[in-house]
């Protein structure tokens, strides 16, 4: 019983794999009602915090070379004349999506026990999630700026074929 459903479910996320955009607009569906629904409680301002540190490391793994140029020496290409190689993320698109949603779902449903809803306040810890979010942005992009990279991989240059006026007849 526990196998069938492990089966249908692994089949359901192999399904959903080629539907990017689809799984983030469901993953803003769910950050929106999650957001109602601290919203309307008043409440859960430590979960919510949570699950920003979380997502945050999410986002840098996202954005981090697997081989990371520090530590292991130059592997992405630094002149224009060396070879193209794609971008290989450390923490794949589909892993930070699933991982996010996981986490997403994880957090609404603290939201329905009031254990969790620990009295802060909340302007402190937003404040102090904005502090963390810019100064690791901020290191992460002189880290993309030293080692020449770009998260995102635009593909290879190509060129249409005969090199010349592509479509066009001399008549």
């Amino acid at each position: 019983m526990v196998q069938k459903l492990s089966q249908r479910y692994r089949y359901f996320l192999d399904k959903t794999t080629p539907h990017t955009t689809g799984r983030w607009l469901a993953l803003l569906a769910l950050l929106v009602i999650y957001g109602v629904r601290v919203y309307l409680l008043k409440g859960f301002y430590i979960v919510t915090y949570a699950l920003g540190i979380f997502n945050l490391n999410l986002l840098l793994g996202f954005l981090t070379p697997q081989v990371d140029p520090e530590l292991e020496g130059p592997t992405l290409p630094s002149r224009k004349e060396d070879e193209f190689r794609p971008f290989v993320r450390r923490l794949p698109e589909f892993k930070f999506w699933y991982s996010s949603f996981k986490a997403l779902l994880l957090g609404f449903v603290v939201t329905f026990f009031p254990v969790f809803d620990v009295p802060v306040f909340w302007p402190i810890l937003l404040m102090y999630w904005m502090v963390l979010f810019f100064v690791t942005m901020k290191r992460q992009i002189k880290h993309m700026i030293k080692y020449r990279y770009i998260p995102f991989s635009m593909g290879k240059k190509s060129y249409s074929k005969g090199g010349g006026k592509a479509g066009k007849s001399d008549k």
